[in-house]
């Protein structure tokens, strides 16, 4: 089979493995049809690492496929499922995993909308951490693929307002088509007195920071904020530590929630049914596919923002 390698920094080679096997109960190999690139699977491809190559198939996580073996009384051969390989390394034709992080897929097309199902799982774990959200103010803070789904919920949600803010207009514009009210290129304008305006002065009651991997976007959390608002801190985070604004959070006696991976049992469910049922479309956001092989352009047109790219998938088949 053949499975992707970090050799360099920001180079993928792909070379020839055996395809593995269960030896454990409970395990499946699964021969992957569709996967996408996370944002969490960027720094290991655009930071210099320790050591090269990576480990085999690093890094792809968001997989759909089909049981090729298994151990598993849960499944069996020619199952088609969501499946999450271990420690992001899906980027191969075949990976194995446990049950425990493997779903049956209901009979759903297009196959591309039920593989966002993994992502859309882990923004209702971040959400599920929140009260009602019914007539609130929000803010999304980065409307890449994860802020578009944050957006999306929200509406489901009740969400009075959901102003989505980005640097990219094609972004925005996707945005407007997943049920953002209100749309600001941060480029453009003053975020803090354009949110002012469109809350009528109450500012956000939520704030959802979906950019990650530096720390301004933290603090312009803070300032669009209301007086005892919360802000969701998704993003995913470069450094240790970070220079907060940390009294001004204080004086606005303001609530500061992380959170990262999901409760699978119940969110990637969840997250299937949501998509198969209808209740959310992300059609939207699903802009190009590309062969397993030509993983390298995928990740350099991610890293770019290249062809008004938003989520890209890989086809394996």
């Amino acid at each position: 089979m053949k499975v992707g390698q970090i050799v360099a920094q920001q180079r993928i080679e792909f070379v020839d493995r055996p395809i593995p096997e269960p030896t454990q109960p409970g395990q499946v190999v699964v021969r992957m049809v569709k996967g996408a690139i996370c944002g969490s699977d960027m720094p290991h491809f655009l930071y210099e690492q320790p050591q090269y190559p990576l480990p085999d198939g690093v890094s792809l996580h968001e997989c759909i496929g089909v049981i090729a073996a298994s151990t598993s009384k849960r499944f069996k051969e020619g199952d088609e499922v969501l499946a999450v390989p271990p420690a992001h390394r899906g980027l191969q034709e075949y990976f194995l995993t446990s049950e425990e992080v493997t779903f049956l897929l209901p009979d759903f097309d297009p196959k591309q909308s039920i593989l966002m199902s993994q992502p859309l799982g882990t923004v209702i774990w971040a959400l599920r951490k929140l009260g009602n959200l019914l007539l609130q103010h929000t803010v999304v803070l980065g409307v890449g693929p994860m802020g578009l789904l944050f957006t999306h919920l929200l509406s489901n949600l009740g969400a009075k307002t959901i102003i989505a803010l980005d640097k990219l207009d094609y972004r925005l514009e996707t945005a407007r088509s997943m049920q953002a009210t209100h749309t600001l290129n941060v480029t453009c304008c003053d975020v803090v007195k354009e949110v002012g305006a469109i809350t009528g002065g109450h500012m956000a009651d939520l704030v959802v920071e979906v950019v990650g991997h530096q720390t301004e976007t933290l603090n312009t959390c803070v300032s669009l904020a209301r007086r005892g608002g919360t802000i969701l801190a998704f993003g995913v985070p470069d450094d240790e530590i970070y220079p907060y604004q940390f009294k001004q959070m204080y004086t606005k006696n303001l609530t500061l929630i992380g959170s990262v991976s999901p409760d699978v049992q119940n969110d990637y469910p969840m997250a299937i049914d949501m998509i198969t049922q209808g209740r959310i479309d992300v059609t939207p956001m699903i802009t190009h596919e590309l062969p397993l092989l030509e993983a390298q352009r995928a990740f350099e047109m991610a890293r770019d923002k290249t062809e008004k790219a938003v989520k890209i998938l890989l086809n394996a088949e």
